[in-house]
């Protein structure tokens, strides 16, 4: 039982490491290629092939039948020494130049380092490579002249790249990068090309400096003359601004001016026909006998103002008219000045043109712009500043033509609502007229006296009665009083008659009246 159970186990066991050694060795038989190199595989690899390179990826080795190895694509670098190279002049040239060479990985150049190379150390592989370029260069050399070695440098290394590489893939090698340095040559042939183009260089180089100094000098006069003129431009403009903002600053004074004016007549309208208003109702009593007499000393005022209104009128409009000719004058005056100086400048212009350099000609250009732009703003200042003021003047005496009109226009109103209550009886207009205005003419009369100066009165008086039996005293005191205008005499002449209660003329003072002779009154 025991030799059955260890059968069973060796049956299944044996299979299983027979399996398990044939997956190791198969598995260290699959070999990996690094980046850095290629996988050489020789031997039995296929008919008609010597090698199997692989570069990245693996592959499978067959026991006995291949093996394998690595070849490095390490660059190599290889310092070529070229001396006495013969040209296509027959001028023998030194090419010292340095070759940076690797193993190529293009699959038939790789072929041809396994078939080559493989198993050489480094410094045989340079020396292989070393011999192919400077073969290849002698051969490039012999076929250019001197001058297009030194001068054509592109060409030249393309020509040493495609024939040099060329050489190189037949034993598996890739031209990397390929450095020239200094070429000479024995004859100095080539330094005295250097010097020609240096001298040529030198030369082109002193032209264009001085080509650049005469622009830089021609631009920097147009960039100073440029800026001349466009300060001077901003100059005019802001002093235009200044001026400009002066004449709205003028003219917003005028116009709050003339509104406050406007505002205080209609007040003071609105102020005296409420009072008038006021009194229309309190004393509507007394109003009536006057209403006639208003209506027509209403009319005498109306007319007067009228007058008056028309005369100040007519006088703003010539003051206006005078400043806006006198603006206007002025304007001309300016324009002509700078007009005549402006002819000046150009014949001057004209006359030293021949002897002025271009920057002493842009400055008289510039001056000249300035005189005129200078003429042109005073002209235009003085013509807004009269307009200003004419408008000023105009709206000042509208407004008080205006307040005058309003005040007129209710006192009219009045004395219209005087004569409709006085009804048919139109006498007792300037009756109520002349009786409204006692206080006013008694006062007048009082002032004829109060500013004479006497001393002293001496009055000699016996007692007795002396004219119309009177004292010589009250005959004084009479006479004083009798060279006033009695009030009774001027509402007759005026043909007003006065209420009872305020007295009556004796029949020989009202034959006086009427036989003394009109007396005429200069004014």
């Amino acid at each position: 039982m025991l030799f059955s159970t260890f059968g069973i186990m060796g049956i299944i066991v044996v299979p299983v490491l027979i399996l398990l050694f044939a997956a190791i060795f198969l598995s260290k038989q699959y070999k990996r290629c690094p980046s850095n190199q290629i996988l050489v595989i020789y031997g039995s690899v296929g008919s008609g092939q010597s090698a199997k390179c692989i570069h990245g990826g693996g592959s499978f080795v067959i026991p006995l039948l291949q093996d394998y190895t690595y070849l490095s694509l390490e660059p190599l670098t290889i310092e070529i020494d070229l001396r006495s190279a013969l040209s296509k002049k027959n001028i023998r040239v030194n090419v010292p130049s340095t070759f940076t060479v690797g193993i190529s990985t293009t699959a038939n150049i790789m072929t041809n380092a396994a078939e080559r190379l493989l198993g050489l150390s480094t410094a045989e592989v340079s020396n292989q490579a070393q011999d192919i370029i400077l073969g290849q260069m002698r051969l490039v050399i012999a076929t250019l002249a001197i001058e297009e070695i030194n001068q054509d440098r592109e060409k030249f290394l393309d020509l040493v790249n495609k024939n040099v590489n060329l050489e190189l893939n037949k034993i598996g090698l890739d031209v990397i990068n390929v450095n020239i340095r200094d070429i000479t040559d024995e004859s100095g042939y080539i330094e005295a090309i250097g010097k020609k183009a240096a001298a040529e260089a030198i030369n082109k180089a002193k032209v264009e400096v001085a080509e650049q100094d005469k622009d830089g000098a021609i631009g920097e006069a147009n960039a100073n003359k440029e800026k001349e003129v466009q300060v001077a431009n901003q100059v005019a403009e802001s002093e235009a601004g200044q001026k400009e903002a002066e004449r709205n600053k003028r003219i917003r004074i005028a116009k709050y001016e003339a509104e406050g004016i406007t505002g205080e007549a209609a007040a003071l309208r609105e102020q005296e026909v409420a009072q008038a208003k006021q009194r229309a109702i309190t004393e509507q009593g007394k109003k009536e006998a006057l209403k006639e007499q208003r209506v027509f000393v209403a009319i005498q005022e109306a007319e007067s103002v009228k007058g008056e209104n028309e005369s100040k009128a007519s006088i703003a409009e010539y003051d206006a008219t005078l400043k806006e000719k006198q603006a206007d004058a002025a304007k001309r005056g300016e324009v002509a000045l700078a007009q005549a100086q402006k002819a000046v400048l150009e014949a001057q212009k004209l006359e030293e043109i021949a002897r002025l350099e271009k920057t002493e000609l842009a400055q008289e250009e510039i001056n000249k712009r300035k005189v005129e732009i200078t003429a042109e703003a005073e002209a235009e200042r003085q013509r807004r500043i009269a307009k200003g003021e004419a408008d000023a003047i105009l709206a000042k005496y509208e407004a008080e033509a205006q307040g005058i009109q309003k005040v007129l226009e209710a006192k009219a109103q009045g004395y219209h609502k005087l004569v409709e209550i006085v009804g048919d009886d139109k006498r007792l207009v300037p009756t109520l007229l002349m009786v409204e205005q006692l206080p006013e003419i008694i006062a007048q009369q009082v002032k004829a006296v109060q500013d004479l100066k006497i001393d002293k009165v001496t009055v000699w008086d016996g007692g007795g009665n002396g004219h119309n039996g009177k004292s010589a005293t009250s005959n004084f005191l009479s006479g004083l009083i009798n060279s006033l205008p009695a009030v009774h005499d001027l509402a007759k002449q005026a043909g007003v008659e006065l209420p009872e209660f305020l007295g009556q003329l004796t029949p020989s003072e009202n034959n006086a009246i009427d036989s003394a002779p009109p007396t005429s009154h200069n004014q």
